[in-house]
């Protein structure tokens, strides 16, 4: 489930290699600032001097901040959303769910700053969401809901809120990602390693699957 983004190219053409590279110098710029200053500290002219590149490239990609904004979150969610799209009932619900957790905090190591730019726009009303949170939104998670219900009928796994559990495995991998200062801080550790995020997701891993009454796979 992903929301639209204006596409870039005027005559609807794949994008040459030049802009593919110019448009991702633009999006680190613009996840690196948005993530430090939020929405309305950061402005383009900073976006662009950070991307090496003149304003007026930069509005030639990004007409404004807002759609530059909106291409950074439906970055991170289109990421989210692809590794949960093709859960079936026909799973093992042990090993899909230690595939999604794993996958989650791949995203929380490699992608953090898109991540808690995710994070400060939905608690702060989620305004520029509303239009990616609508019925077709509510309809796929209804869908993916009705994957855990589907487990739990055919008695692969314990009774549990499968809304709950969808929300937890969210808020528990991006967790990494959002507060990794308090982590660093309580740890004593400048930054988590590879190794640390690895021990990090099978811990997850143990205790969601032992709560669902699943064993971990090997």
């Amino acid at each position: 489930m992903t929301f639209e983004v204006p596409a870039h190219s005027a005559n609807g053409k794949p994008a040459s290699r030049i802009r593919q590279k110019n448009e991702q110098a633009i999006i680190a710029a613009a996840e690196d600032e948005f993530a430090r200053h939020g929405f309305k500290g950061t402005s383009m002219n900073t976006i662009a001097l950070n991307a090496g590149l003149p304003k007026a490239n930069l509005h030639y990609y990004f007409t404004n901040k807002l759609g530059l904004y909106m291409a950074v979150l439906s970055n991170i969610i289109e990421l989210w959303d692809s590794t949960f799209n093709h859960l079936s009932a026909t799973d093992d619900p042990a090993i899909a769910l230690t595939h999604y957790i794993r996958a989650k905090m791949e995203f929380s190591r490699n992608q953090p700053k898109a991540s808690r730019i995710f994070a400060m726009e939905v608690i702060s009303g989620g305004e520029c969401l509303n239009e990616h949170f609508n019925q077709d939104y509510r309809t796929w998670f209804k869908g993916r809901a009705g994957v855990f219900e589907a487990w739990i009928a055919a008695g692969k796994m314990d009774p549990i809120d499968p809304t709950g559990l969808i929300f937890l495995i969210w808020s528990s991998t991006q967790h990494y990602a959002d507060f990794a200062s308090q982590i660093s801080n309580v740890t004593g550790r400048s930054a988590m390693s590879k190794k640390d995020f690895e021990n990090a997701a099978s811990n997850l891993t143990h205790i969601i699957l032992k709560g669902c009454g699943l064993n971990p796979p090997a």
